[in-house]
């Protein structure tokens, strides 16, 4: 069952959550939850045609209850527009076949759904000024993300903030980091991007320890209104 290779009844579940003395009610209902058969989710249409670590972090922003990521060299996948999202997979070395690279900015664009639909993820996204004047795909192409970005902000459930350049240095500095919070707090991943592919963390201290560099790094960042304010001056200067 471990392994995957066996499923495994709410029943069954349920009496080794005794057996164990698990004392918390919210995980094993969430555990409970996930013993039924899932349906196919949308990202399934990918499967065998793109990246696995691609499939994952889709299924993980679809399952969360809410979301927090940090961008320091990227803007945020979900946000990003069809001409972003393909200048940067034109920067693959070696170079992807054309129909791979159509696929992943298909499935990029699909990953949006997860702010629209009912009930919508909260999000919050930190986002380092270095990622927002990077100009990919040129400056054309990047004034249209920005614009994307800001009309995004709007939204009721989706908070942008801007770390500038004037606080320095901070925790994390480098990294591209996705906190998916569960219905159950012990059942919260975090997904963080590396050049062999993406890296995930459950445990509980290490749970803790992303959860306290996340808000460290809130704290620092500028408000939203400051934020959208700052996104509107780069508009402005391209």
């Amino acid at each position: 069952m471990e392994a995957g290779r066996f499923g495994i009844s709410e029943e069954r579940l349920r009496r080794l959550a005794s057996i164990y003395e698990c004392d918390s009610p919210a995980l094993i209902d969430a555990l409970a939850t996930m013993t039924g058969r899932r349906p196919a989710g949308w990202w399934d249409d990918y499967r065998g045609k793109i990246p696995p670590d691609f499939l994952e972090v889709s299924e993980l922003e679809h399952h969360a209850t809410s979301l927090r990521t940090l961008q320091t060299a990227h803007l945020p996948g979900m946000f990003q527009t069809e001409d972003h999202a393909r200048a940067l997979f034109d920067l693959f070395i070696p170079a992807l076949p054309r129909l791979e690279i159509e696929l992943r900015i298909a499935h990029r664009l699909a990953r949006h759904q997860v702010l629209t639909s009912e009930p919508a993820v909260p999000y919050k996204g930190l986002i380092h000024e270095s990622a927002l004047r990077m100009q990919v795909g040129g400056s054309h192409v990047t004034k249209t993300q920005l614009k994307r970005l800001l009309e995004e902000s709007e939204r009721d459930n989706v908070t942008l903030l801007v770390i500038p350049f004037s606080i320095g240095g901070f925790p994390m500095a480098g990294d591209s980091v996705l906190y998916a919070a569960a219905h159950s707090p012990h059942l919260d991943t975090v997904q963080v991007d590396s050049p062999i592919g993406a890296v995930y963390f459950d445990s509980p201290t290490q749970l803790s320890n992303f959860r306290r560099r996340l808000d460290t790094v809130e704290q620092v960042a500028l408000n939203p209104t400051q934020s959208r304010n700052a996104i509107l001056a780069i508009v402005e200067e391209l």
